[in-house]
């Protein structure tokens, strides 16, 4: 998982981090964001996504508090820099180019630090940055700014026009003017919250933004919820987009299951569902026994699985590199394919993941090459076997990566993708080809050439 600083140390003081930006087409722009973030040591990315339809992109990271804050800072000075909102439409609410840097305490913190930490960076941000900065949730100063959808009324474009003029819209920290491009940014600090979309069979609006109004809070709904009707272009679907600031008062199946009720009393299905961001693993264990159609879990969206990893794995690359040029017999050529493999499914899932793609199969493949490349993760197999097993996921791989249709703007990573495929497969040949472990006998080698061939190799 990336982090920065090989020595970065994650324990003691935590929080967590999620500050969104008003950008989920351009990946260039997006990688330029998370690269200045990473570059504060100590600081975890825990998570990433980015989706068009929303023109949005959700960046989770963690570490301690001062850390974490200054990484926040570097992308919203990025932000500024490269995101002009006069020029931005997408189907999700925004008022700036960073749109909003929430605090979450997960160790050592309280509510209350988190707070201070957004008063902090809300004054840094004006001060450096002259971007008008509102303070929500547990930081607000004032009531009606502890609901965020107070603060987002009518978006940038209204914001421009109110701010100075009404005293409700001024900001609370810089002067009532909206910066000409990055417009302003909310800073605050809140409870865990899961974002979480039920996407809808039908392409009519009008029934996402009746459910969504059944299920909120505001308009009588469940405690806890935000919610809103959203249009999908790409899919030409409508979702209903949804906040969960509390799920222990509202549990996950819950808000599911009425989504669910109230678009079959209109004569509509649910397709599906999916997370964004990060989910703690309680919450899934209180929707166990309930199907929730998921489309995009994996174990890397649980909080937990996120933050040990960060923990566990400080430089995973390093160290392999090292083993690698170690004068020993593993890992060898085998494990440099299978390394070459996992990079090559490791880059399809990013791409999958930033078009908006099912990922799934790629970070099987990753776990896979990864397990592969240290050995196997399995009880030990001659060589052969082993290497025949990679040869056959990468032409698995290969054939996978030849299928996916992306952006224009995602071509160069999956081309990527598909040259370390054929480098790992070249590679495996290779070694099946030369190694005489893999040649005992005429049967095994006739068995070997036959698994080849059946690789369409």
């Amino acid at each position: 998982m990336p982090r920065s600083g090989a020595g970065s140390d994650m324990s003691g003081q935590l929080v967590e981090c999620v500050p969104n930006f008003s950008e989920g087409r351009v990946p260039a722009t997006v990688d330029a964001i998370v690269r200045v973030m990473l570059g504060v040591p100590d600081v975890a990315l825990l998570d990433r996504q980015s989706d068009a339809d929303h023109n949005r992109s959700v960046i989770t990271l963690a570490g301690p508090p001062a850390a974490v804050a200054d990484a926040a800072f570097r992308g919203v000075e990025k932000a500024v820099e490269l995101i002009d909102l006069t020029r931005h439409r997408g189907a999700h609410p925004r008022i700036g180019a960073a749109d909003v840097v929430p605090f979450i305490p997960l160790e050592g913190v309280t509510i209350e630090d988190c707070a201070r930490l957004a008063e902090r960076l809300g004054q840094r941000i004006w001060s450096r940055l002259k971007v008008p900065v509102y303070l929500y949730e547990a930081a607000a100063r004032r009531p009606d700014r502890a609901n965020l959808e107070n603060i987002r009324r009518g978006q940038f474009e209204a914001l421009v026009r109110e701010m100075g003029t009404l005293a409700e819209r001024d900001p609370d920290i810089g002067d009532p003017v909206c910066h000409p491009t990055a417009g302003a940014t909310a800073v605050g600090a809140r409870k865990f919250l899961i974002a979480y979309n039920i996407n809808l069979g039908t392409p009519d609006l009008a029934v996402a933004d009746s459910i969504a109004r059944t299920i909120r809070f505001s308009s009588g709904g469940f405690p806890c919820v935000k919610s809103m009707g959203v249009m999908l272009e790409s899919r030409n679907l409508a979702q209903v987009s949804i906040n969960l600031t509390d799920f222990e008062r509202t549990p996950l199946h819950l808000v599911f299951e009425t989504v669910e009720r109230e678009a079959g009393r209109r004569g509509v299905e649910v397709v599906g569902s999916e997370i964004v961001g990060l989910i703690p693993a309680k919450a899934l264990e209180m929707a166990a026994g309930h199907f929730l159609r998921c489309e995009n879990f994996r174990p890397e969206l649980v909080l937990e699985n996120r933050i040990a990893a960060a923990i566990s794995k400080p430089a995973g690359l390093p160290c392999f590199l090292d083993a690698l040029a170690a004068p020993a017999a593993s890992p060898g050529g085998s494990g440099a394919a299978a390394a070459a493999a996992a990079m090559a499914a490791a880059l399809a899932s990013k791409v999958t993941r930033l078009a908006g793609l099912d990922s799934g199969p790629f970070e099987e493949d990753r776990r896979f090459f990864a397990g592969a490349a240290e050995g196997g993760t399995a009880a030990p197999r001659p060589a052969a076997t082993l290497a025949l097993e990679v040869l056959e996921r990468c032409a698995a791989l290969e054939r996978r990566l030849d299928d996916l249709q992306v952006p224009a703007g995602l071509a160069s990573g999956l081309a990527v993708a598909k040259t370390l495929t054929a480098a790992a497969k070249a590679g495996v040949l290779e070694i099946l080809r030369i190694d005489p472990d893999c040649l005992e006998d005429a049967a095994s080698r006739e068995a070997i050439e036959a698994r080849v061939r059946s690789a369409g190799t």
